[in-house]
């Protein structure tokens, strides 16, 4: 722990975009960061002619700043993984760091003046090889009720354009930082003053905090931000850092990934579980991890 009881001294929240090219300055790609008891503070990207960060100076902000000294938890608005069936489909074995690989070899959108639409449409990529159905949900999507599919693109609140923009600088932080804790797939319980960066969910948490003059875009990072200082000085985020319950649920969370402090996972019923697994349309195929 922390001097302050804290398992982290510093959190970041990243309310993610998908938008336009890894070198566009992006409106929508907010930065808040608390430190100690410290109320959270936007983040600015350095200075340049860029008003906005851009998804390649946030990657290389994040790699920089991530010191191994300073535990830090930081939350991004983007899935990072894929629905079993996806894994099935394309006959992946069900491991997170060839899945990056395998992804980015066919969805190369961290790629210099690359859209991720180019990908889709077939100019860039080979996204056609490595394609999934808008009605496939990760089991943590499924349980949320409310959280689209990754691959659920041109809708409203979609986070597939965000997820297949994101995943590649995943990759890149992690060769960058090889001591980081990627969570789920690296464990379910990360080492006491290891950094760890987790998929969050937002709508989770924002509704908690009074907007005050943020934008949707900013409230959301602040949101992320502000619950995982709380909830890390509570004890509620080693509760829920935890895997759910019951075991074949986090079987495939382990692969899919799951979302941080997903409102009642840890009381999931029994009688939840089944209709949750129809959704791959298979028993568990894979072992715990």
């Amino acid at each position: 722990m922390t001097d302050s009881g804290r398992r982290f001294r510093r959190t970041i929240g990243i309310d993610y975009s998908g938008a336009q090219t890894a070198e566009a300055s992006l409106s929508g790609l907010r930065v808040y960061e608390t430190q100690g008891d410290g109320a959270p503070t936007e983040i600015q990207p350095p200075p340049s002619p860029r008003k906005y960060w851009t998804r390649r100076g946030l990657a290389e902000w994040l790699i920089e700043t991530l010191d191994p000294g300073v535990p830090t938890i930081v939350g991004i608005d983007h899935g990072f993984s894929f629905p079993m069936r996806y894994f099935e489909k394309h006959r992946l074995a069900p491991n997170w760091d060839e899945f990056l690989e395998d992804f980015c070899a066919h969805w190369p959108t961290d790629e210099r003046h690359t859209y991720v639409d180019f990908v889709r449409c077939g100019s860039v990529g080979n996204g056609a090889e490595r394609s999934g159905d808008r009605v496939w949900r990760r089991l943590t999507e499924e349980a949320t009720g409310s959280a689209k599919s990754v691959f659920h693109f041109d809708v409203q609140g979609s986070v597939a354009k965000s997820t297949h923009a994101g995943i590649p600088w995943l990759r890149r932080i992690r060769a960058a930082h090889p001591g980081l804790h990627f969570w789920p797939f690296d464990g379910w319980e990360p080492a006491t003053g290891q950094s760890v960066i987790v998929e969050a969910y937002p709508r989770l948490w924002s509704a908690k905090y009074p907007r005050e003059d943020r934008t949707d875009d900013q409230h959301d990072a602040y949101s992320i931000a502000r619950w995982l200082q709380t909830a890390d000085s509570t004890g509620e985020l080693m509760i829920a850092l935890q895997p759910p319950r019951p075991q074949p649920i986090a079987s495939y969370a382990a692969v899919e990934g799951w979302i941080l402090g997903q409102a009642g996972h840890r009381n999931t019923n029994p009688s939840d579980v089944v209709p949750l697994l129809q959704a791959t349309r298979q028993k568990p195929p894979y072992p715990a991890m």
